[in-house]
């Protein structure tokens, strides 16, 4: 049987996500879904938004996944005073030299962790979106491309809202996907602390992949096949929410193409050269819920996004998907 163009896309990208998951698992327990989940956001050229309780284990998670992937890793604390240039970076005047030089700031890196962004004002909000949109930082008029491969890994705590201020949906649009991390079982606590007990495995993780290496795959993500009828179910999902009785506002086109490349990306993890139905069940959820707005009605009911989206898929018809045609 021939392979398919995508195949030895699909090979390549599976075997990088199976060093990085199991690198990271030697520091993260039981956190595999969500490392497969960054690197789809990684290859995709997108952004996460982690959403959960602080201690859960986030920022190791992310200094992990920096030091597995060989990138450089920086986390910005959010808080109300903090400044667009305290993000950017800054001209200052340098008396050594006689002129003025750049200092750039934290979002100059791989890996970036916006810890509790909901905590800065909507001007330092904009000035850190922009750059994850552009993939540029612009300081006194002068714009300076970010490394790549560049992700945000912004994080919000859902039960202490004073003091913060909401990302609007026009800001919730730009992050690929949503994450909850959740609390560990009994027995992965357990883990972690006997993992923990003596030091830190971070300490001595080393990388498994390259940056270059990761910016040579994402380009490859092109390569996997993806069927008509695929692409139709994809639209079919998003417009449903569009007509839903239960949204105020559904998911834009930017949610339909951030779902599209999310599939190929996860079907490649997978280890397939195509993608299958699945794998848009799999990823509507973290993709599209943060997108969606429920209307006044649906929220006094106590629903949430996630509920409706659940019907949503169940009664969209699921296109019959033929690997061996696929693959033919």
């Amino acid at each position: 049987m021939q392979e398919r163009p995508g195949t030895d896309a699909a090979r390549a990208i599976h075997d990088a996500a199976e060093r990085i998951r199991a690198n990271v698992a030697r520091v993260i327990v039981g956190a595999e879904e969500t490392v497969d989940l960054v690197l789809v956001a990684v290859l995709a050229g997108g952004h996460v938004l982690l959403e959960d309780v602080p201690g859960t284990g986030k920022t190791t998670m992310a200094r992990a996944f920096a030091r597995s992937i060989g990138g450089e890793f920086r986390r910005i604390q959010f808080t109300p005073d903090l400044m667009p240039t305290d993000v950017l970076g800054l001209n200052y005047y340098s008396q050594r030299s006689g002129e003025f030089e750049f200092r750039p700031g934290p979002i100059h890196a791989n890996v970036v962790l916006a810890d509790e962004i909901n905590r800065a004002t909507p001007r330092t909000q904009s000035a850190l979106l922009e750059a994850m949109e552009e993939r540029t930082a612009s300081v006194d008029g002068e714009t300076r491309a970010l490394p790549r491969p560049f992700v945000v890994l912004a994080t919000e705590n859902p039960i202490e809202l004073e003091g913060t201020f909401p990302l609007p949906e026009a800001q919730l649009d730009r992050f690929l996907l949503r994450l909850k991390v959740g609390y560990p079982s009994a027995e992965r606590e357990a883990e972690i602390v006997r993992r923990f007990e003596r030091s830190s495995p971070l300490d001595t993780l080393e990388a498994v992949v390259t940056p270059e290496e990761l910016v040579a795959l994402a380009a490859r993500v092109g390569e996997i096949h993806v069927e008509d009828a695929i692409v139709d179910y994809v639209v079919s999902v998003v417009q449903a929410t569009r007509h839903h009785g239960a949204f105020e506002l559904g998911a834009s086109p930017r949610a339909t193409l951030a779902l599209f490349r999310a599939v190929r990306v996860y079907a490649a993890i997978q280890g397939r050269d195509y993608v299958r139905p699945d794998d848009v069940k799999a990823l509507a959820h973290p993709v599209l819920s943060h997108r969606l707005q429920l209307n006044s009605a649906s929220r006094l009911r106590g629903r949430d996004a996630d509920e409706v989206l659940d019907e949503i898929l169940a009664t969209i018809e699921v296109p019959i998907a033929d690997p061996a045609g696929l693959r033919g």
